[in-house]
């Protein structure tokens, strides 16, 4: 018989009938002020995850919560995102403000904020290389990307507690790209002494930022691969009821593009929303399976159930329940193609803002803090996109048995 799940009474200070919470951010660059919203919502609400994941700048504003006391959370955040916006916005803020209103006008000072961002970097963060990367020898150092983030690792080093995060009490877990195999590899507190470059090299985009080397390998940006940590963190299996908010940058949906701009501005959203849905889709596939399997074992004879084989299927059957909270940015209209790297003070305060707003306005739905009483089951919640229509119960076939 399938050995009953024990399901512990759950912190009501987090969030009542789970288990572990999850916090899953999304790479995306200037955009990643919106998950410092969410955050700062949930911790408002006393929810207080208990592993955050990121790729990217998730991976970023990851560490800066793994690495700090709950108090200090969201301020840290704020310290970060004030630091690398707006440095260059006074001297032409007031300027483009006279400009008329509307969608139009708002795109102009967006790309002006993108274009400085580009020729002069953005404080704490990122600078340009001089001379730049075609003008030095192949193979020497700056030859392969265009700015140096020394900045960023001073950043990081004031700003986030490595020690902390390395004692574990919360699970952190930063995604990155191995150059040489093509592999992705996740640094995980706990396997690996989590340090300032474990994050840079997740961030690591090229050809904007060269390769991070940790132990004699060079990593680029987890986003090359999949822009999501989604299914690293079902895949642990770690047989806990678990309550997931998957925070993404880039919204999979979107209208067919009707000029060379919108072109790839949707390009860039279907590549960096990358593989949430696949990996949503997936695990509930293997729910589906985890289910019928103890649902037979439950009529197997004593001699089978205890076979090696039928053993180590129900050790991988755990009926755990999951659910999956989607905050998706929905980018305005005039964001334009390089919203991830448009670093304006007004952008991120808007960005903020929203991330706040999204998280307010879902767990104003309380369903989404409440486990399904089926096993196996995955629940899906989106209140943040058009196509989001709230809950999406999938339960499990099968009854308890």
């Amino acid at each position: 018989m399938p050995r009953p799940k024990p399901r512990p009474k759950a912190d009501a200070a987090r969030t009542p009938g789970f288990e572990s919470v999850v916090l899953v951010l999304q790479g995306g660059g200037a955009l990643g002020a919106y998950q410092a919203g969410v955050y700062e919502a949930l911790h408002g609400a006393g929810i207080a995850p208990d592993w955050v994941s990121g790729i990217s700048i998730g991976a970023i504003n990851s560490a800066i919560i793994a690495g700090n006391a709950p108090e200090d959370r969201v301020a840290r955040l704020r310290s970060f995102w004030e630091r690398v916006s707006g440095c260059h916005e006074s001297a032409w803020a007031g300027w483009l403000g006279a400009l008329p209103g509307g969608d139009m006008a708002r795109s102009f000072i967006n790309q002006f904020a993108a274009g400085e961002v580009m020729l002069r970097g953005a404080p704490g963060f990122f600078a340009p290389r001089t001379p730049p990367p075609v003008l030095r020898p192949p193979g020497t150092l700056g030859a392969t990307s265009w700015y140096d983030t020394a900045e960023l690792r001073r950043t990081l080093e004031q700003l986030v507690d490595f020690d902390r995060i390395n004692h574990k009490s919360m699970r952190f877990s930063v995604g990155a790209v191995n150059v040489r195999t093509g592999n992705f590899t996740y640094f995980d507190n706990h396997s690996t002494r989590i340090g300032p470059e474990h994050v840079m090299a997740s961030g690591a985009l090229p050809p904007a930022f060269e390769a991070v080397e940790i132990e004699g390998e060079r990593y680029w940006d987890g986003g090359l691969v999949s822009n999501t940590p989604l299914d690293w963190v079902l895949d642990a299996r770690t047989e806990r009821d678990t309550l997931v908010f998957q925070v993404d940058l880039w919204s999979a949906r979107g209208e067919a593009p009707r000029d060379l701009s919108e072109v790839a501005v949707r390009m860039k959203e279907i590549q960096f929303s990358s593989r949430t849905r696949a990996a949503t889709d997936a695990f509930r596939r293997s729910q589906v399976l985890r289910a019928a399997f103890n649902a037979l074992l439950a009529k197997m004879p004593p001699e089978l159930a205890d076979t090696a084989e039928a053993r180590l299927l129900a050790r991988a059957s755990d009926p755990a329940v999951y659910n999956l909270v989607q905050l998706i940015y929905q980018s305005a209209t005039y964001e334009g193609q390089s919203k991830d790297y448009e670093f304006s003070r007004t952008t991120m305060e808007e960005h903020w803002a929203a991330g706040r707003r999204d998280a307010e306005r879902t767990l104003s739905h309380p369903e989404v803090l409440v486990p399904s009483d089926q096993p196996f089951a995955v629940q899906t919640f989106d209140f943040t996109s058009a196509a989001g229509h709230g809950r999406s119960p999938e339960p499990a076939p099968f009854p308890k048995t």
